[in-house]
């Protein structure tokens, strides 16, 4: 039996476990699940023969390294930053890695070790990062091998809930982690090219630069844009490309709606609230309204936000009971964010047979033959469920299937990388398309940004 050591357990482990296993007889596998917690890694293996659950403390130097040389290939489902460790004690120990996060400095500083020990840390094969890269560079390539220039790329993402689980006027509940959703833009003003220009878009003006989409049977949305949609502008090879854009998906009108948040400084993690654990979600938001001395809360918040009270956007923050005098923060020392993040958990939870959504939606512009043209790709995956989420499944799988195609040496480069040559996104893609994460391409008219051109 050839072992597999999963390090993490967490939601997004699901699917990817579920694969594995599913596999392990006529693969020869056997999987050892560690996490923190016990309980979450034996409820993970279903009491499957090939599976084994371990309490695994990667802060606990021994018993990390005894579980990394057990195995002949290490999955880490750890937080990004958590990685380093477990990917120096592969160098140590020779054992291929393979996550889903972004390749941190730390670890691309190891890409020579990895290179002179032969072995393949697999990065960013999750969803986005991840499927976004596969099924970019699929098209990109094939448009390069018909003799064609790329002229514009813009990609767009995003986890939702399915339309049948949408009952919110938000029309989105958390499928992946709840404080990356309300940290989402800062940091630095979000970065792109358009029609050869550079732009630039400040956090507190993020949420009111929206772009948008049409996806037929599922209909209109939104998209705004990533922090620095240039970051893979060389690895893609697309340094001389007019428009280069990354965006998130969302239904129409939550960005306008979450800005009130921006707006108010609630989504602001740089400072701790005094008294928090017994601050009321009342008291919270009276926080950044001014002091009147006959005006409600309520009527503070129309004031300041400029929303009467038969706007949606009024309905949208009654519908989060923030302004309940009952209900208790009960965090300590908590940032408005981290308390913002409490009060949306309440209400954006995915209940037990709610379904959830990815959306991704690729734009190619390129010149061929003299001629300018597009192909538009689009994708869909709805969940099963709580549990065997869309996210898990587009998260899970791609990291699953990369494992196996490195044991059974279908992948071979070596070094830190991602998932961008075509040993790696071809298997991957056409095996993602029997579990329904399946990319219609559409081919359209070239436009660019200049919507008074004229077609021949």
């Amino acid at each position: 039996m050839r072992t597999i050591l999963i390090i993490g357990a967490g939601r997004s482990a699901s699917s990817l476990i579920q694969y594995l296993l599913n596999k392990s007889v006529s693969e020869e596998l056997h999987l050892i699940i560690g996490d923190l917690s016990l309980d979450l890694a034996q409820k993970k293996t279903n009491n499957h023969p090939n599976a084994t659950p371990i309490a695994l403390d990667i802060f606990d130097e021994n018993q990390r390294k005894n579980a990394i040389q057990k195995a002949d290939i290490v999955i880490s489902m750890l937080p990004a930053h958590l990685h380093i460790e477990v990917a120096r004690d592969c160098i140590v120990y020779k054992k291929h890695l393979v996550t889903a996060s972004y390749i941190s400095d730390a670890m691309q500083e190891l890409d020579e070790a990895a290179k002179a020990n032969n072995l393949i840390f697999m990065n960013e094969i999750g969803l986005d990062p991840g499927i976004d890269h596969m099924s970019a560079m699929k098209v990109i390539d094939e448009i390069r091998e018909q003799g064609g220039k790329m002229l514009l790329f813009e990609s767009f993402c995003g986890g939702l809930v399915a339309p049948e689980s949408d009952n919110n006027l938000w029309n989105y509940k958390f499928t992946w982690a709840p404080r990356n959703v309300v940290l989402a833009g800062q940091g630095g003003a979000a970065k792109f090219i358009q029609e050869g220009a550079y732009k630039y878009i400040p956090y507190t003006s993020l949420f009111r630069r929206t772009e948008f989409l049409e996806v037929e049977g599922y209909g209109k949305f939104e998209a705004y844009s990533n922090r620095d949609s240039l970051k893979y502008r060389s690895v893609y090879g697309l340094d001389d490309v007019l428009t280069l854009y990354r965006g998130t998906i969302r239904r129409v009108g939550f960005s306008k709606a979450w800005n009130m948040f921006v707006q108010l400084g609630m989504t602001d993690d740089s400072y701790i609230m005094e008294n928090s654990e017994n601050m009321s979600y009342r008291q919270f938001v009276n926080s950044f309204l001014p002091y009147h001395p006959t005006d409600s809360v309520e009527i503070k918040m129309r004031l300041i936000l400029k929303i009467d009270q038969d706007d949606i956007m009024w309905d949208k923050l009654l519908e989060l009971d923030l302004f309940n005098r009952n209900k208790k923060v009960g965090l300590k020392n908590a940032t408005p964010a981290q308390i913002l993040e409490k009060i949306l958990t309440d209400s954006w939870t995915l209940e037990p047979d709610d379904k959830d959504m990815i959306v991704m939606y690729h734009k190619f512009g390129y010149v061929l033959n003299g001629e300018e043209k597009q192909i538009d790709s689009k994708m869909v995956c709805i969940g099963e469920d709580q549990t065997y989420t869309a996210m898990a499944k587009t998260v899970g799988l791609p990291v699953a299937m990369a494992t196996l195609l490195i044991l059974n040496g279908k992948i071979t480069t070596s070094g830190v990388q991602l998932p961008i040559r075509k040993e790696v996104y071809e298997p991957i893609l056409k095996e993602l398309e029997e579990y329904g994460v399946v990319f219609h391409e559409q081919a359209m008219p070239y436009i660019g940004y200049n919507p008074d051109k004229v077609f021949s």
